[in-house]
C-alpha cells in the first residue's frame, strides 16, 4: 500500500499558484439522487442524477506577498474560475484535477495571539477533467 503526503499538493487558482500560502485542502465529490419509485414496488428504488462538488482551501497570510491570497483570491469572490490541483505534487504520471470552480467564501481570520489565517470555498461548475502528468 502506498502512502502520499500532502505536503506535495500543488494549486493554481486563475493561473497563480497559492501553494506557498496553503496548508490545508480537501476536494468533495458528490452527485444528486432521484427516487424512481414506482406503483408496486415493496422498497424504494433510487438512480444517481447530476455530480456536484465543493472545494475547499485555507493557509496562511504572507501580508509581504503582492501575490498573495490576499490579491489573487480576494477580487475573485463571486467568480468562476480555473483550479488546478495536483494532489501529488507535480511529476510524470501524477494525477491532476482541473475544473471551474465559483469562488463563494473568501474569509481572513484575525486572532489576538497567532497568525493570520484564510480559507476559500468553491463550488465545482460543471466536470473535473482527472488526468495523468506527462
Amino acid at each position: 500500500m502506498g502512502y502520499q503526503h500532502g505536503k506535495d499538493t500543488q494549486i493554481t487558482v486563475g493561473g497563480d499558484d497559492i501553494s506557498a500560502w496553503t496548508n490545508t485542502s480537501e476536494m468533495t465529490r458528490g452527485a444528486a439522487g432521484h427516487n424512481v419509485t414506482h406503483y408496486g414496488k415493496g422498497a424504494e428504488v433510487h438512480t444517481g442524477g447530476l455530480k456536484n462538488g465543493q472545494f475547499t482551501c485555507g493557509g496562511t497570510y504572507d501580508n509581504t506577498a503582492t501575490t498573495g491570497t490576499h490579491a489573487v483570491l480576494n477580487p475573485l469572490v463571486g467568480t468562476v474560475v480555473e483550479i488546478v490541483r495536483m494532489p501529488e505534487g507535480t511529476g510524470t504520471g501524477k494525477p491532476t484535477q482541473t475544473f471551474d470552480g465559483l469562488l463563494t467564501q473568501y474569509v481572513e481570520t484575525n486572532p489576538v495571539a497567532d497568525m493570520v489565517t484564510w480559507s476559500a470555498q468553491f463550488t465545482i461548475s460543471d466536470d473535473v477533467a482527472e488526468t495523468t502528468q506527462a
